[in-house]
């Protein structure tokens, strides 16, 4: 008798070590995306990333740290959504928790479309057209092939889009040596506005969470007194990105939206 209630304590404390492990395989978090995503406006990367530039300081480290999730950190520099679909989905899973993304904005060009207007002013008007034409009619088609799939893997994940913040402050204020006028800094943060209107849109459309860091960037913008996106800077593709703080306020976003 001695001995089956030993066995049966045995089986017991098992079953009580199993239920934590079974809990951690829940927790895995995949982060997804652009450079946004990936943190290369903080300007330090992890050397094992390479050209993705993922760094420590952008929002899906601090969040897996904080809430001690297991991180697969997948976002990309320069990552478009068929990159998203090649590349960076393979993690996903039926246990994966948590998936968070920035995407759409390099689909529309809208990254060269900036620095097309800080180099070259007189194509800055027809850029601008052609991300605007191409996030009106072709944007949410390529989001929804990327938001299915994402559902598709991770079928039961908390899936949160981050939109973008408005580069630019309301009145167009300039600074630093380029060729942005305050009319184009105006007309850059309406397209910015475009954008996120479908990926909210689209966001919400397949049952997943959006993110929009408009407001809380006001009068944090390019040429602000306290700026949470690089201005334009050295190397180029570091420009127009969040700096530091702008990860954090990107990590206090997505945390509350948990």
């Amino acid at each position: 008798m001695g001995k089956w209630f030993r066995i049966a304590g045995l089986a017991a404390l098992c079953a009580g070590v199993l239920v934590p492990a079974a809990a951690a395989s829940a927790s895995q978090y995949v982060a997804l995306g652009d450079s946004y995503s990936s943190g290369v406006g903080t300007r330090v990367f992890y050397e094992e990333s390479g050209s993705c530039k993922r760094s420590p300081d952008a929002y899906g480290p601090k969040i897996a740290a904080a809430r001690g999730y297991t991180l697969n950190f997948e976002a990309c520099s320069g990552a478009k959504t068929t990159e998203v679909n090649e590349k960076q989905l393979g993690k996903l899973s039926s246990s994966t928790a948590l998936v968070t993304i920035t995407i759409g904005g390099n689909d529309a060009g809208f990254s060269n479309v900036i620095i097309n207007c800080a180099l070259y002013y007189f194509t800055c008007g027809s850029a601008i057209s052609e991300a605007n034409s191409y996030i009106a009619n072709k944007l949410g088609g390529v989001l929804d092939t990327t938001y299915n799939n994402i559902r598709s893997r991770a079928t039961t994940a908390e899936v949160i889009v981050l939109g973008y913040p408005k580069l630019f402050t309301k009145e167009g204020a300039t600074c630093n040596f380029n060729f942005l006028t305050s009319s184009n800094e105006k007309k850059l943060n309406e397209t910015g506005e475009k954008l996120d209107a479908v990926i909210k849109a689209r966001a919400a459309a397949h049952g997943f969470k959006f993110v929009n860091p408009t407001v809380p960037f006001e009068s944090h913008e390019v040429c602000s007194s306290v700026e949470w996106l690089n201005g334009q800077s050295n190397p180029l593709e570091e420009s127009y990105h969040p700096n530091v703080k702008g990860q954090e306020e990107f990590t206090t976003l997505v945390s509350a939206a948990i």
